[in-house]
């Protein structure tokens, strides 16, 4: 629960975005619903006002000067029959007669005209408005709004295909009612947690030791943070863990891999500056099985998925600690930024072909308005999303969980 606060907290630019996109579709079409509550409400308070004006009016002749008969409107029906002993006011029993059906009148109209409006006008709020609240703007879900809809998804990145497959989705069953955003916005999240459910898995492990796990992204995706936080997440846990700083290049990577390997108790392994980092990999291997470590966690230098001399070095990478271990790697970790939108579906194809992805780390969720894109990546390949980060610390990685995030994306508070 504390993750999902954080995650809801730093997920602020993609939900306040797609919740301002929802609250400008239902608005634009809200208008047509406010005549509809006005009119019927008016209604109710017509007929009470018609009586006590006909009633006064059939006798004018009669009782001229007879003000205590005029006063009660209740009581038309009795006037008549008592008009022709209006000489004789001095009679007793005229005077009973006539204090009775006026006292009781009084009484009457009293508790009448309440009990009509009041149950009238929540049954027609209920009416119209459903479950939500009184003053919630509603919009009828057509093809229009669902047009909307898919352009808003896509706006955050979901990808044509997958803002298609949701909106249907939502819509089936579903056309022609007046919904809420607060409706709207559930109905995604739980289209969004569906699509997410199934690559919702943490980081397989294995019997094998060393368990190999391989790093791989492009420049600046978040790779040398996410092994030191996943080593110190698994050292916590009881396994043994050896880093290999495979980004020979980048002096700057070994040098961070060093501080969380320091604050985590890890070993981290490194080469100079400009070493072949293919031959460091095997060593680490060697290191590894003599220290009967759990797991090795390779680094890798960044690379464009455009740059083709890169990628093969990447393949040779794996080459080589296949020869230590014909089943090695056992996890191919793909490390993509979420602020680079679209382009992290070609990575993963890309990364997918020429390293074997296993599962993928989605890192900085925190520095875009674009969180989509997550649920385009489920949606097209399939792959296990093992964890998500949304920060620099070291509680800002966790396991993924199709409802937190679906709930944070949309900016739904969880029950």
């Amino acid at each position: 629960m504390a993750f999902f606060s954080k995650l809801k907290d730093r997920l602020f630019k993609s939900s306040n975005k797609l919740e301002e996109g929802l609250d400008a579709i239902v608005e634009e079409g809200a208008a047509d619903a406010a005549p509809q509550q006005t009119a019927p409400e008016k209604m109710p308070e017509v007929p009470p006002s018609a009586p006590p004006v006909e009633v006064p009016a059939e006798q004018p002749a009669e009782a001229p000067k007879a003000p205590p008969v005029e006063v009660p409107s209740e009581a038309p029906s009795e006037i008549p029959a008592e008009t022709p002993a209006e000489i004789r006011p001095e009679t007793p029993k005229q005077t009973a007669r006539t204090a009775e059906p006026m006292a009781k009148p009084a009484m009457k109209p009293m508790p009448a005209p309440t009990p009509d409006p009041v149950p009238a006008a929540p049954g027609l709020l209920g009416r119209l408005m459903g479950r939500g609240k009184a003053d919630e703007p509603r919009r009828a879900l057509d093809d229009d709004m669902l047009e909307q809809l898919e352009d808003l998804l896509v706006g955050a990145d979901m990808g044509v295909d997958t803002a298609l497959r949701v909106t249907a989705n939502m819509a089936e069953g579903r056309l022609g009612k007046r919904l809420s955003t607060r409706e709207i916005k559930e109905l995604l999240a739980a289209e969004v947690a569906r699509i997410m459910e199934p690559v919702a898995r943490p980081m397989p492990i294995y019997a094998k030791r060393p368990q190999v796990v391989l790093v791989v992204g492009v420049n600046g995706s978040g790779k040398t943070t996410t092994i030191g936080k996943l080593a110190s997440q698994f050292k916590a846990v009881g396994k043994k863990v050896v880093i290999a700083a495979g980004d020979t290049f980048r002096a700057a990577a070994v040098e961070q891999l060093q501080v969380w390997g320091d604050r985590a108790g890890v070993p981290v392994l490194t080469a100079p500056e400009g070493s072949d980092p293919a031959s460091l990999a095997f060593d680490a291997m060697t290191r590894a099985q003599e220290e009967g470590a759990d797991l090795l966690m390779i680094d890798t230098a960044g690379r464009l998925q455009n740059r083709a001399d890169l990628m093969e070095e990447l393949a040779k990478i794996v080459r080589v600690i296949q020869k230590k271990d014909p089943s090695a790697p056992h996890n191919t970790l793909l490390v993509l930024d979420a602020t680079t939108g679209q382009n992290a579906l070609n990575q993963v194809d890309t990364f997918q072909k020429l390293a074997d992805v296993s599962g993928l780390v989605m890192t900085k969720l925190d520095g875009t308005a674009k969180g989509g894109v997550l649920v385009a990546l489920a949606d097209r390949f399939g792959l296990p999303i093992h964890a998500i980060g949304v920060g620099e610390q070291i509680d800002d990685l966790a396991p993924f969980d199709p409802e937190d995030f679906a709930a944070a994306l949309t900016g739904l508070e969880k029950s």
